[in-house]
């Protein structure tokens, strides 16, 4: 009987799926990558994250066939995460301790995610928001991206006292966008633009054969809160207001072009070679999401916030504030449905990907780690270690030394440190409930003196300090002098 048993489970082996590959023999691989990034959209605002309003059934499906990092974390805002995701350090290293104020430009001593993938044979297109200076040295075309196709600012209309500003007088339907340097006028929402413009790059990478990077980094659901009104409706009717149904019907708007995507990558045959990210670039905005009790449904029922039961929003320190989504899907070559419970973050991005590509890093930057072991095998060992975490944004000219103990965190596998006077056991207390601070003092020494000297190492590559504003506003001037020359041409959407 044992013979027949053990006859009959080689004989079910010789014929069940073929297993995935090990960590080591995806290294090199050089698959397509498209990065999908939400902007203020955070961990909370997605139908398998419990979200008990939002309907999103193409993301809903994508984590179903994604392993999935359920502590994922980033920066509280978005320049910050963005220059992480960029070049596998933390922001504060590149210069970047705000979103404006020329405090967002990353520095240019910095090699970037795509310059690395180049040297490897990828293509690399961006398609939405960078975010990390609107002067033309910091500009994505310049930064490693073959195809560039954004807006200016932190968001589409934004307009500061500094460098940082979008076209002027931009909106979120019929947006003007800066195409491979020239301004283009668009017809149509910014989330359905963007995608558009990726897919039919994407189309076309595939058809030159040549391993594709493509970013897609949506403004959306950043503020103002405006969506199509097909994807405000179902929640004006259930009761939400004006903001609230902008916010979400955005985000449900994402989620039809995420679906879009999907469908062409597959009528394109490019499932089993293309790796696909989803994540946000930082916890859930507070001004669209609303707090409480948001109002009531015709049938009474309350309409209450989410936030996946997490303490903090955007902004924060703490981990609602830093918690994303991040779904890992690569067809055949990764085991889907599996949950990596493992700290990682955006500074892992990038060797994760060069390891995929076989790029050489740049040296003595980087200092995030592969997570492809974790991706292939969600039980993998894996070294315990220290995330830190600095809201920034303290006032310009000021001594940034006296913001060093406040707006941090210090985040390992089992503990939270939160701004020097609170500590959260995230394993038992994942709401940070309870401070714990008076039970852990060899943690607390530990961290403090761990965080002082990441400070230390850190505090003189920030860069973007007390630097003059500029003069001008890069993309009014560009546009201007654009309108006076050749006039702003409509962008032509590619077949798809």
């Amino acid at each position: 009987m044992k013979l027949l048993v053990a006859w009959l489970t080689l004989i079910a082996l010789a014929f069940a799926a073929p297993t995935v590959l090990a960590a080591d023999s995806l290294a090199g691989s050089k698959p397509n990558v498209i990065l999908i990034i939400t902007d203020d959209q955070g961990y909370g605002p997605v139908g398998k994250h419990g979200h008990p309003w939002i309907q999103t059934p193409n993301l809903d499906r994508l984590y179903d066939t994604s392993v999935r990092f359920t502590r994922f974390l980033v920066s509280p805002t978005c320049s910050p995460t963005r220059s992480a995701l960029m070049t596998g350090r933390h922001p504060m290293k590149n210069g970047v301790t705000h979103t404006i104020l020329e405090r967002e430009r990353m520095a240019l001593k910095a090699k970037t995610l795509p310059q690395v993938l180049k040297t490897a044979g990828y293509t690399t297109g961006i398609f939405g928001k960078w975010h990390l200076g609107d002067e033309e040295p910091y500009q994505p075309h310049n930064r490693g991206f073959d195809e560039a196709f954004i807006h200016g600012a932190g968001g589409i209309g934004q307009a500061y006292g500094c460098s940082c500003a979008d076209a002027p007088g931009n909106k979120y339907f019929d947006p003007t966008i800066r195409h491979n340097g020239s301004f283009v006028k668009t017809k149509g929402f910014c989330t359905d633009i963007f995608f558009t413009a990726a897919a039919g790059w994407i189309k076309k990478a595939r058809d030159e054969k040549a391993p594709f990077f493509a970013y897609i980094t949506t403004n959306a659901p950043h503020g103002p809160f405006i969506a199509p009104p097909k994807n405000t409706k179902r929640f004006t009717d259930l009761g939400f207001g004006p903001q609230q149904a902008g916010f979400y019907g955005m985000i449900e708007n994402i989620d039809e072009n995420v679906g879009r995507l999907m469908q062409k990558l597959e009528a394109w045959n490019l499932l089993e070679d293309t790796l696909i990210i989803f994540m946000s670039d930082n916890g859930m905005t507070g001004n669209g999401s609303g707090r409480g009790v948001l109002g009531r449904a015709p049938d009474g029922t309350p309409l209450e916030f989410y936030n996946a039961g997490m303490k903090g929003l955007k902004g924060s320190a703490d981990e609602g504030g830093v918690r994303v989504p991040f779904f890992v899907r690569w067809d055949g070559h990764i085991k889907p449905g599996h949950d990596v419970d493992r700290i990682a973050a955006h500074i892992d991005i990038l060797p994760t990907l060069a390891a995929l590509a076989g790029a050489e890093l740049p040296a003595e930057q980087v200092e995030g780690r592969s997570v492809l072991p974790l991706i292939v095998d969600h039980q993998a060992e894996w070294t315990n270690r220290y995330l830190f975490t600095h809201k920034g944004r303290w006032r310009t000219g000021s001594n940034p030394d006296d913001s060093q103990w406040k707006g941090f965190a210090v985040r390992n596998q089992r503990f939270r440190f939160v701004s020097n006077d609170a500590l959260y056991d995230m394993k038992k207390d994942p709401g940070q409930t309870t401070n714990v601070i008076d039970q852990y003092p060899e943690v607390i020494e530990k961290m403090r003196a761990a965080y002082d000297a990441w400070w230390k190492e850190t505090r003189p590559l920030m860069v973007n300090e007390n630097v003059p504003m500029s003069p001008t506003r890069p993309f009014h001037e560009l546009y201007k002098k654009q309108m006076e020359s050749t006039g702003i041409p409509a962008w032509k959407p590619p077949s798809l």
